[in-house]
């Protein structure tokens, strides 16, 4: 039975389990859940009773279901070995998983949909004031992961050497949310060489936002190429 994927064309957390299941060569079908028509899709009696958390992306294989992108992202280099998303070695393999959750844990948490819903209908933020919020908070971000792979030498064309791995998985989603805001990434140009490399594999151009069955609009931003 082909494994589902509910997913959102936009949702960064989605976008990351889509370029590792491109990666990894396995099969899925996708389930688009809006996260903004009728009230989000996601609230619906049908999709909570699947994930309470009322959140995508929900991966569902036969009877079973795993939230959490990371969660899924492991699971999917458990069961398949290679194309391995996480080094052999103890120290690296903690190193690559907590510039993931830099982006993961502390960016794009406090910037997701319901956050900035929340800004907006409950805390009376104007639109301008939740867009400061937004891009504030991802230039912190970026300004700590481009000083953290800027020097290391495990970084190579990717940022865990020649090869993606669970960091690349999770940046480029986030530099998708960047460009898209119109951040300024000029001062992350570790963070950018590693986006184009990315962006050249079919994995991750096939995951982008345009490529997705439920993808609005005839342009969605498309990331700058070198």
């Amino acid at each position: 039975m082909t494994p589902k994927l509910y997913s959102f064309w936009r949702s960064s957390a989605a976008f990351r389990v889509r370029i590792a299941l491109n990666l990894k060569g396995m099969k899925f079908d996708t389930i688009p859940i809006h996260l903004s028509k009728n009230g989000g899709e996601q609230m619906s009696e049908v999709f909570s009773s699947k994930n309470p958390n009322r959140l995508v992306p929900l991966f569902e294989e036969g009877q079973k279901s795993i939230h959490q992108s990371l969660a899924i992202i492991e699971y999917l280099d458990e069961i398949q070995a290679e194309p391995a998303l996480l080094p052999k070695i103890a120290i690296d393999r903690a190193w690559v998983r907590s510039i993931a959750m830099d982006i993961t844990s502390d960016i794009h948490p406090i910037n997701n949909v319901r956050v900035l819903r929340y800004l907006i209908k409950k805390l009376g933020l104007s639109n301008e004031a939740k867009d400061e919020w937004y891009q504030h908070w991802i230039r912190v971000g970026l300004e700590s992961i481009e000083k953290q792979l800027s020097h290391d030498t495990r970084v190579g064309r990717f940022a865990y050497g020649d090869k993606p791995s669970l960091i690349d998985v999770c940046l480029v989603p986030q530099l998708f949310n960047a460009l898209s805001a119109k951040v300024d990434v000029e001062p992350y140009p570790t963070l950018m060489s590693i986006f184009h490399e990315c962006m050249k594999l079919p994995a991750f151009i096939d995951a982008s936002w345009e490529k997705q069955i439920d993808a609005e609009g005839s342009n969605p931003v498309a990331p700058p190429q070198k």
